[in-house]
């Protein structure tokens, strides 16, 4: 099977990253889908962007201490800060939202949204605990975990938040986690690849989505 093509905060190479500008190119790449983290504002409003702070004029801000009319005001079109609904609203039917949890206890907020919309949607995060919360709070919308210095524990981390999707760094993939998270009735996701080369091993190993920077280069990758 070939791997899903996830875009990176979308095309983030030809446009800012995690702006709406950044998903329709990477759709228009071939993405099937793409990745992006979200946060929430002040007043509750869940916004498409990676870092807690962001540049309004010559100050940063805590996003989670800004109220969204403060972050729809900066004067930036291409690059302005889109809410969840926005992007989710611009997503073709055939294509996947995978939505990063950053913010903190933002659950039910991202889990309102993503409920509110036609788009298809997985979410995922670092904090396991709050995958936890999404299975509790919202069983119907499919959860992943992320990985980043080893995976140990998976399996287990896997049965208690009931997790759909492992999420591991390229650097922790091999042939025997594969197949036992594939035993345990889960999906790997791979991230951030951004060389031909290991795209294609990767798919060699039966990966199921490869997230990179551009999604062109697993045009030709295997498996």
């Amino acid at each position: 099977m070939t791997p899903e093509r996830i875009a990176h905060r979308g095309a983030k190479r030809e446009c800012p990253e995690n702006t709406l500008a950044a998903f329709a190119r990477a759709f228009e790449r071939g993405a099937d889908a793409i990745e992006i983290d979200v946060h929430a504002t002040s007043d509750g409003v869940v916004v498409v962007h990676h870092d807690p702070l962001v540049r309004v004029g010559m100050r940063r801000v805590e996003i989670a201490a800004t109220p969204w009319s403060e972050l729809d005001a900066v004067d930036a079109p291409d690059a302005r800060i889109p809410r969840l609904a926005d992007v989710l609203a611009a997503t073709p039917q055939h294509a996947t939202v995978y939505v990063e949890i950053k913010g903190q206890a933002i659950e039910r907020l991202v889990a309102a949204v993503i409920e509110q919309a036609r788009a298809r949607c997985a979410v995922h995060s670092f904090d396991h605990g709050a995958i936890e919360v999404m299975r509790d709070v919202a069983p119907d919308i499919p959860r992943g975990i992320l990985f980043e210095g080893d995976t140990e524990g998976v399996l287990d981390v896997m049965a208690r938040t009931g997790a759909r999707d492992v999420w591991p760094h390229w650097t922790l993939v091999d042939a025997a986690l594969v197949d036992a998270i594939h035993h345990a009735g889960g999906r790997v996701i791979v991230w951030t690849v951004n060389d031909a080369a290991l795209a294609r091993r990767l798919a060699g190993l039966g990966v199921d989505g490869l997230c990179g920077d551009d999604v062109r280069i697993f045009e030709d990758r295997g498996g």
